[in-house]
This record gives structure tokens, C-alpha cells and sequence, in this order.
């Protein structure tokens, strides 16, 4: 196997060298440059095109995750974060690898095995989310950090669901809309079509659209939702 390119990113130069420095005893990990901001690893990234990419997420002018926007990051991802409860829960949830401060040496030896054995990103476990819980998300060949309670709706496409967010912003999901049921907060989302689960946060009103459907009108959307009357019994027992 070719050693795997690899960047650090982090704000303190300190801990870029201690990293660095363990890293150096895997010769699988080739460590090609080191940035301390967002900014400069947008650059870095776009330049080197690193297999791996460890990301400080807690930097002072701007967090790490703010890279998966400003960046092409086709690399794996390793975040590497001080004991944070919501980052951690963002990551276990997702599947992702971390890295806590001060790094452990058996604790990157896992890491780096994991990098080695699988080269895309394992799939997520089968957990109930919450809605503070975020989700990585992939949008092309970049990805980014969602808020469960920022979905307003997910509609079905063949195998794929087509997430709607709030602020009109769309993404694509290569997992189909059974998975999403099974995974988003009960209380929060429900299934009112075959192809359509919304969000009850984001329901603005219900209409009847005929004598057996229904149309369910989500803030910031302009085209409803259709719901049949088999799915619009679940609203009304939550009062809507």
C-alpha cells in the first residue's frame, strides 16, 4: 500500500508538531503540509489534495468544520477536538473518526488503522438521532455538518432522498427514505406520503386537496407536500 498524503490543520503550532511527531512513527501517514486557519488549509488542500486530512475543529477566527464549505476535501476526515460532549456525539453518530487533546499515541494507532483498512468512511450505526444531533453530510465531492432540527423535509427518489433544509438548501442522500424513518426522532418527523417524510417544526398548515389527500405546507418551501389519507390520521393525533 502507498503511504497516504496527510495535512494537520490547527491553530496551535505546538500541537501541529506533536502530531506531526507521532504521526512520523506510521510510515503509512505522509504528512505534505500544515496550515494553522481555515483559510491557509483551503489553500493547502486545494494544492496538495491530501488523502487524510487532521482537523482541529476548535480554532479561534473560525471553527475546523467551517474547511468542508471553503474546500474541495476529498481526503478522509480525522477531527481532532478537546473533550467537547456535542462534537463527540456528532462524530459517534456519524461514524466519523476523532481524535481527543492530548492525542494518545495507542489512541492514533487505531486511527491509522482504520485509515488503512477502509478507505471510505464506515456507515453510520443504527441509532435513534436527536434533534441537536448533526449529520455529515455529503454535497458532491464536498460534505458538511447538518442539524437534525434544520431538516424541513426528505423526499424519496429511487434509492436516493432528497433533503430539504431550512433556507431552501437541497442535498442529495444515497440512503433511501426507509433508513432516514428509522433513524430520525420519532416526535419530530413523520412519514405523510410514500416518497415524503416532514418535519412537524416546520409544518406551517395542513389543507385537504381532496376528497382522499391532503397537502402539507412547510415554511420556506413553495410547493406543499402531498399526504394521503392512510398518513394524515399522524398528524391529527399530534394535533395538526
Amino acid at each position: 500500500m502507498n503511504p497516504l498524503t496527510a495535512i494537520v490543520v490547527d491553530d496551535e503550532r505546538l500541537a501541529r508538531r506533536e502530531l506531526t511527531r507521532l504521526l512520523a512513527k506510521h510510515s503509512i501517514i505522509n504528512i505534505v503540509g500544515e496550515a494553522s486557519s481555515v483559510e491557509e488549509a483551503a489553500v493547502l488542500v486545494q494544492r496538495v489534495d491530501p488523502d487524510v486530512v487532521f482537523l482541529d475543529i476548535q480554532m479561534p477566527r473560525q471553527p475546523g468544520f467551517e474547511l468542508l464549505e471553503a474546500a474541495d476535501v476529498r481526503g478522509r476526515l480525522v477531527f481532532v477536538t478537546a473533550h467537547d460532549v456535542h462534537a463527540i456525539r456528532a462524530f459517534e453518530v456519524n461514524a466519523l473518526d476523532y481524535l481527543l487533546k492530548p492525542v494518545h499515541p495507542a489512541r492514533l494507532a487505531v486511527t491509522v488503522s482504520r485509515l488503512m483498512a477502509a478507505p471510505d468512511p464506515l456507515p453510520p450505526p443504527d441509532v435513534r438521532l436527536e434533534p441537536d444531533d448533526h449529520l455529515f453530510l455529503a454535497e458532491g465531492r464536498a460534505a458538511r455538518f447538518v442539524r437534525v432540527r434544520d431538516i424541513v423535509c426528505l423526499r424519496g427518489a429511487g434509492d436516493y432522498a432528497e433533503i430539504l433544509l431550512q433556507g431552501g438548501k437541497e442535498l442529495l442522500s444515497s440512503r433511501p427514505l426507509r433508513e432516514w424513518e428509522s433513524r430520525l426522532p420519532s416526535r419530530s418527523f413523520v412519514r405523510v406520503h410514500r416518497a415524503a417524510i416532514v418535519n412537524l417544526d416546520h409544518v406551517e398548515r395542513v389543507e385537504r386537496a381532496g376528497d382522499d389527500s391532503f397537502c402539507v405546507h412547510l415554511c420556506g418551501l413553495t410547493e406543499p407536500v402531498p399526504m394521503s389519507r392512510r398518513y394524515a390520521a399522524r398528524l391529527r393525533t399530534r394535533g395538526m
